[in-house]
């Protein structure tokens, strides 16, 4: 069996990129922080389509859940190995950095950046020894341009298309590929609290985007037929460039 593991996927994006690359043949490992629900549901997704599944509950800030979870898993895959990796958990907390707390900035760091390291270095190793995988890292507009008020975000986003840059090209030669996904504004739960009808003013296609318009260049980017793409960051934010 094929397997992926998409972090942050019983929601949002994460869900459906899990749909998609499950689509895709995969065995989809859904990782997810607490809500079992939204887990489950996307696991019977998943099943319902034909397609095959696992959950894998650790938190992506806690070095040691993901030590302890991806250690397990491998213990009871024996033989086997993730092919993909999507890095795409995340969480935003937003404010001026003059009021910004010391939580807030830690939380989203270790969240966003420091589980793209600590999750990665886990499961590159068997790519490079197999010679393939695909990586790919959901980062962010704010990643780009940086936007008032997300600079706990914006920094975390742009290490790791940074980070994604530099272990493009440290790797490549072995056929495993790293790419960047910036989605502008989509429809998720991190941006219903967001006036969208002012902001899509902004946007030249007027409008939000869809979880799915986002998943479909995930996955492209985790297929074969990106076979000669890496260190690159593609924008999927209707035309809003910075």
């Amino acid at each position: 069996m094929k397997y992926a593991l998409v972090t942050g996927g019983s929601r949002g994006i994460g869900k459906a990129i899990c749909l998609r690359i499950a689509e895709m043949g995969y065995t989809v490992i859904i990782n997810y922080k607490s809500n079992d629900e939204e887990a489950n549901d996307t696991l019977n997704q998943i099943v319902s389509l034909g397609g095959n599944g696992e959950l894998l509950k650790f938190d992506v800030s806690d070095p040691e859940q993901i030590k302890k979870a991806i250690e397990n898993w491998k213990s009871t895959h024996q033989d086997q190995h993730i092919e993909i990796l999507v890095n795409n958990a995340g969480i935003r907390k937003d404010g001026l950095i003059v009021w910004m707390k010391d939580e807030e900035w830690n939380d989203v760091i270790s969240t966003n950046l420091n589980s793209f390291f600590l999750i990665t270095r886990m499961l590159v190793t068997d790519m490079l020894v197999n010679k393939y995988g695909r990586i790919v890292n959901v980062v962010s507009l704010s990643g780009l341009k940086g936007l008032p008020g997300q600079t706990n975000y914006s920094a975390a986003k742009g290490g790791v298309i940074a980070a994604s840059k530099a272990l493009a090209q440290e790797i490549a030669k072995k056929n495993v590929t790293v790419n960047c996904v910036a989605p502008g504004f989509i429809k998720t739960d991190m941006t219903k609290e967001l006036d969208e009808n002012q902001l899509k003013q902004m946007i030249p296609m007027s409008r939000f985007g869809k979880t799915e318009e986002v998943a479909d260049v995930v996955a492209f980017l985790a297929s074969k037929k990106a076979s000669y793409i890496t260190g690159q960051v593609i924008s999927v934010n209707g035309g809003l460039y910075t």
